[in-house]
């Protein structure tokens, strides 16, 4: 069998981990945050993501991602935002499967911290070049305080994840 071809328990796996990011991210979008800050919520569907890293492999995050991101924003009728939460997980996902060799076993809660930041990252630079304002550069630092507390917060639910899975593939050290 060649190796890009994937078994139906492969494929399960990652439509049960889209479904499920799906589900959060729809979830997540009905309940508002009581903070008065716009743009801040948890993310809770990157706990998904940043396990699918490294439950299922780079690609296959990157497809889950990619499938939550675009179907989350039509179910849920934010369409006007779906440039921005692709662009943001793009940058997460990037940082993330960058600096994947160096964050294992009970460090993964760090790496959530720092792909957050760089999700906020993504998204103000989306809105810098969508809007042409350099204003937004001052709401940089209360998006960055906010993600060091989500990341950190999905970045533990993620790991608690990969901790008690017996799937994760091609890393022994965790």
């Amino acid at each position: 069998m060649r190796e890009d071809k994937k078994t139906l328990s492969e494929i399960t796996r990652c439509a049960i981990f889209a479904c499920a990011a799906l589900v959060i991210f729809s979830v997540e979008s009905c309940v508002p945050l009581p903070i008065a800050i716009p743009g801040i919520k948890l993310g809770l569907a990157n706990v998904v993501t940043l396990a699918a890293v490294y439950i299922l492999g780079n690609r296959e995050a990157l497809m889950i991602l990619i499938v939550r991101v675009i179907l989350g924003n039509i179910f849920t009728g934010q369409l006007m935002s779906l440039i921005y939460s692709l662009t943001g997980g793009m940058f997460c996902y990037i940082i993330t499967v960058m600096l994947k060799p160096f964050f294992n076993g009970r460090s993964i809660w760090a790496l959530g911290t720092i792909g957050a930041v760089f999700h906020n990252f993504g998204q103000l630079l989306c809105a810098y070049f969508m809007l042409g304002s350099g204003s937004l550069v001052y709401y940089a630092f209360v998006l960055t305080a906010a993600a060091c507390f989500t990341g950190s917060f999905t970045g533990l639910c993620a790991q608690h994840i990969i901790l008690h899975s017996k799937y994760v593939k091609g890393n022994k050290n965790i």
